[in-house]
């Protein structure tokens, strides 16, 4: 089960809202530390994507500029209850993470 990933996914006839939080310090790159003055590295999710049955139903290219633990909510249609949904995210220093579930 992934660590930094909480998934939802409810059918409303054939159309499926999946709603999910990311945990992860997005990171620009452009901050300072406070207390040593020196530029916090960055380190941002760069690539989100989002299957339905294991066909990809979203992909989405992110930059610094997303908040910090951002939450991601989309609609999709053909889905049905029972079906898998599942989102997998990579940041820009290669560290990846997924999950999936039923939709319910």
């Amino acid at each position: 089960m992934a660590k930094s990933i909480r998934i939802r996914a409810n059918a409303k006839g054939d159309v499926v809202l999946v709603k999910a939080l990311l945990t992860h310090p997005m990171e620009t790159g452009l901050r300072k530390d406070k207390k040593t003055g020196k530029k916090i590295p960055a380190n941002y999710i760069q690539e989100v994507d989002c299957t339905h049955n294991g066909k990809t139903v979203m992909t989405a290219q992110w930059a610094g500029a997303v908040s910090k633990n951002p939450y991601l909510s989309f609609k999709f249609g053909g889905g049905k209850s029972g079906d898998t949904v599942g989102i997998a995210w990579v940041d820009n220093l290669g560290k990846k993470d997924s999950i999936e579930t039923k939709v319910k």
